[in-house]
């Protein structure tokens, strides 16, 4: 009877110690979070053209985990990764990993940065639906970026289009930082006919209104959800097809399909990272980690990107106008 009541009393003992421990690393969190992997409430930044894959994973993360809310704020690549090194975020979803000098800064105030690969996404030419001109070579972007080609008659001989106007998303978008990097080899975009608006759905409701424009967009703000072989894009505009070559032609141009995307053809491909900065390995370190688990990365795959986990299966499929 005795030692019944003494492992009692030694149970009791551990629990308490156990729950002491939790309290105080609790108390230990300065900035007052109190999230763990799978529960709480915490903010995060996604540049905003990855937002329909955003909803659609926090949707379902959500319901696994119904003790979680994740809260997307909707911001620029620039402003998003700022906010991360002034440690007012803990995630950023974007489309480029650390650079070294961001690195070192955090890793030098005894942080430990983290990049997670999501998946890659076609960053989308799309033009009004009026407009039959639909094939371009990344050297044609090149010059309409840098103003050597002004006029759709520039790239197109006897088009009708008049000037180019070429609509990213935002000033200091991932679009805009790709266009810069990997389009024109680290130049600054000098041509006075780009112009950028708040967000990707402007840019398409632009190029709507605007028969001699060219948007460029996230591809995953292009598909038909009706169509589950995503091989149906926006019916209201015209998705352009890219070439790597010099000269555009049918042949050898591609859309941001995700086979296309897979075997290398299509030219325009980014990255999508989950960047971190979370020294408690909490809830947006759980929430990064879905997407790049199995079930997110299904996610990716149905909403017409580029997983970076997992097979890809290729089927032959018939499209018909």
């Amino acid at each position: 009877m005795i030692m019944r009541k003494s492992l009692s009393y030694i149970l009791v003992g551990l629990t308490l110690t156990a729950s002491l421990c939790a309290s105080c690393n609790k108390q230990k969190r300065k900035d007052g979070r109190t999230d763990t992997y799978s529960s709480g409430t915490i903010s995060f930044v996604s540049d905003e053209s990855f937002k329909p894959i955003i909803e659609e994973e926090r949707d379902v993360f959500e319901m696994i985990y119904n003790q979680a809310k994740v809260k997307p704020i909707y911001s620029n690549e620039s402003d998003g990764i700022n906010k991360l090194l002034k440690l007012k975020t803990c995630l950023v979803i974007t489309a480029r990993d650390f650079k070294a000098a961001e690195k070192q800064n955090l890793e030098a105030r005894k942080y430990m940065p983290r990049a997670i690969k999501l998946a890659y996404d076609g960053l989308a030419l799309i033009v009004n639906k009026s407009n039959n001109d639909t094939c371009i070579s990344t050297k044609n972007i090149a010059d309409i970026l840098t103003g050597k080609a002004k006029k759709w008659s520039d790239i197109y001989p006897g088009s009708k289009h008049g000037d180019i106007i070429l609509v990213f998303d935002n000033k200091k978008s991932s679009a805009v930082h790709f266009a810069e990097d990997s389009i024109l080899g680290g130049k600054p975009i000098t041509s006075q006919n780009v112009v950028a608006t708040n967000k990707s759905a402007d840019v398409i409701s632009y190029v709507e209104k605007t028969p001699n424009a060219i948007g460029i967009i996230g591809s995953n703000w292009l598909n038909d959800k009706r169509d589950s072989t995503n091989l149906t894009f926006n019916r209201n505009i015209r998705t352009m097809s890219v070439s790597k070559l010099p000269k555009a032609t049918p042949a050898n141009s591609w859309k941001p399909y995700q086979y296309y995307i897979y075997n290398g053809n299509y030219p325009l491909v980014r990255t999508i990272y989950a960047l971190l900065n979370d020294p408690y390995n909490g809830l947006p370190w759980g929430f990064a980690q879905f997407i790049a688990s199995p079930k997110g990365q299904m996610i990716i795959l149905k909403a017409g990107l580029l997983p970076v986990q997992g097979n890809i299966t290729i089927r032959d499929v018939n499209v018909s106008n």
